[in-house]
C-alpha cells in the first residue's frame, strides 16, 4: 500500500504552480486594450493579489473545519446544500480545471510557435497534455516530485527574466507614478473588466483545498500553503507585469497573446529572445501539471458521494484516481480543439469567481450555523478579509457580466447544466435505491 502524503513543500509547490500560468505571461495585452496607465496597470496586479489573500484566509478556515479532498465541493455541499457543491464541483470538472489547462496548453503552443513557426500549436498543446497526464496516473510520489521539480525551475526563470529586465534600459517612456488620470482608470468599468483576467490569472490559490485529503498536518499545512504561496504569486506577479510595461512599449503589447515573447525580445534581443520564449513555454508545464494533479480530485469526491459517479472515485494500487484525471484531460483536449483562447478566459473568470463568491460567503454561514464546532485555524481579522472579498469580486462580476455577456451567459448555462445533471443523477439513485 503506498501511504504517500502530501508535505507542505508540495502543497505551496501545487499553490504556485496553478496560480503561475497562462494569465500572467498572456492576460496583459488584453488589459491594455482598455487601460493604458501604468500605475493603474499595477495596481491592477496588486489588488488582484490582496483579494487572493483575503480568499486563502478564509478558505484556510474552511479547509480547517473539512479536511477532506474537493475543496469547494466539500465546503459547499456542507454549508448551503449538496445541490451547491455539486455545481462547484461541476464548474471545476468542466471549467475550473480543464479550461485552465486547455488554455495554458495553448498558450504554451503559442509561445513554441511564435520561435519555431512549423510546429502545429494545437497539436503540441495536445501531446503536453496526454504526457503529462501520463505521469500523474501512476503515483502520488512521482508526481509530486514532477510538480516541485518543475516549480522550482519555474521560480527560477522568472527571477533571472525580473532581474535582467529591471536592467534593460527602454527606448520609450512609461511613468509608475500616480496622478489623477490613475483614480481616473481604477474606478472605471475598463478596471473592473480587466480585473477578471487577473483574477483568472491569480486563480489557483485555492488549490491545496483540493488536495486536503492527502496532506500531512492539514490543519497547519493548509493554511499556511495557501497563505505563504498566495503571497509569493502577489510579489512575482507585481515585478513580471512592471517588467513587462517597463520594456515593451504599450501598443506593441495591444491584444497580443505572447507578451512574455515581446518582452524578451526587447530584453534580449531576438537571438537569445527566442530561448526565454521556449524557457516561459516550458514554465506552463508545471501549471498545466499543477492542475491535472489537484482538479481529479474534485472528481473523486464527488464520485465517493454520489452513486452515479462512482466510477470517478476508481483509484489504482498506489490510490490515484486515474479514471478522473483522464476525463479531465479529455475534456480539455476537446476544449484546446474547439475554443478560441480569449473566450476560454472570460468564460473561465466569471464562472470561477461565482463559485469562489459562494465559498468566501460560506464562512459566515461556518461561523453562525456551526458556531460549537472546534475549528483549529481562524480567518485572522475576521470578518474583514472576507467582505472585502466579496464586495470586489461582486463589483467584479456585474461588470463582467455587463460587458461579456455572451461569456457570462455561458457560464449561466454551463451552472444549469449542472443542475439538470444533478437531479437526473438523484432520479437515477433513487431509482436504484428503490429497487433494492
Amino acid at each position: 500500500m503506498n501511504n504517500h502524503k502530501i508535505g507542505f513543500n508540495t502543497a505551496i509547490s501545487v499553490v504556485i504552480a496553478n496560480m503561475i500560468g497562462t494569465g500572467v505571461f498572456t492576460s496583459l495585452g488584453y488589459q491594455v486594450l482598455g487601460m493604458q496607465n501604468g500605475f493603474a496597470l499595477l495596481a491592477l496586479w496588486i489588488v488582484g493579489g490582496i483579494l487572493s489573500l483575503c480568499g486563502a484566509l478564509t478558505y484556510g478556515e474552511l479547509g480547517s473545519a473539512f479536511p477532506q479532498n474537493g475543496g469547494e465541493f466539500n465546503y459547499l455541499s456542507k454549508l448551503f446544500h449538496p445541490a451547491v457543491g455539486f455545481l462547484s464541483g461541476w464548474v471545476s470538472v468542466t471549467v475550473g480545471f480543464a479550461a485552465p489547462i486547455a488554455a495554458a496548453s495553448m498558450a504554451l503552443g503559442k509561445y513554441v510557435h511564435a520561435v519555431y513557426p512549423s510546429v502545429n500549436s494545437l497539436t503540441l498543446a495536445i501531446i503536453i497534455i496526454i504526457l503529462i497526464t501520463v505521469v500523474h496516473s501512476f503515483n502520488l510520489k512521482s508526481g509530486s516530485t514532477f510538480q516541485r521539480f518543475f516549480t522550482l525551475l519555474k521560480i527560477s526563470v522568472i527571477i533571472l527574466f525580473v532581474a535582467f529586465g529591471m536592467m534593460h534600459s527602454p527606448t520609450f517612456s512609461i511613468s509608475f507614478l500616480p496622478s489623477a488620470y490613475s483614480f481616473t482608470e481604477i474606478f472605471s468599468p475598463a478596471f473592473a473588466v480587466s480585473l477578471v483576467y487577473v483574477t483568472y490569472a491569480y486563480s489557483g490559490w485555492n488549490a491545496a483545498s483540493y488536495l486536503a485529503g492527502e496532506m500531512k498536518d492539514v490543519n497547519k499545512n493548509l493554511p499556511k500553503a495557501l497563505f505563504f504561496g498566495t503571497l509569493i504569486v502577489l510579489v512575482i506577479y507585481t515585478l513580471l507585469n512592471y517588467v513587462f510595461l517597463y520594456t515593451s512599449p504599450i501598443d506593441s503589447l495591444k491584444g497580443q497573446i505572447e507578451v512574455g515573447y515581446i518582452s524578451a525580445n526587447n530584453i534580449f534581443g531576438v537571438g537569445l529572445g527566442k530561448y526565454m520564449s521556449l524557457a516561459i513555454a516550458l514554465l506552463l508545464i508545471s501549471t498545466i501539471s499543477a492542475m491535472i494533479l489537484a482538479g481529479p480530485r474534485v472528481m473523486q469526491s464527488m464520485g465517493e458521494q454520489i452513486p452515479s459517479l462512482k466510477f470517478l472515485s476508481i483509484t489504482n494500487k498506489n490510490k490515484v484516481p486515474f479514471i478522473a484525471i483522464a476525463v479531465q484531460s479529455a475534456i480539455a483536449i476537446t476544449l484546446v480543439l474547439n475554443a478560441s483562447f480569449e473566450s476560454l478566459l472570460n468564460y473561465v473568470g466569471f464562472t470561477l469567481n461565482l463559485f469562489t463568491f459562494l465559498t468566501v460567503l460560506g464562512v459566515f454561514v461556518l461561523r453562525y450555523k456551526m458556531k460549537n464546532m472546534e475549528v483549529p485555524f481562524k480567518t485572522p481579522l475576521f470578518p474583514l478579509p472576507a467582505l472585502l472579498f466579496l464586495v470586489i469580486i461582486g463589483w467584479v462580476l456585474v461588470h463582467v457580466f455587463m460587458d461579456k455577456t455572451k461569456e457570462s451567459l455561458l457560464g449561466l448555462l454551463t451552472v444549469l447544466g449542472g443542475l439538470i445533471f444533478y437531479y437526473i443523477t438523484q432520479i437515477i439513485d433513487k431509482r436504484k435505491n428503490a429497487k433494492l
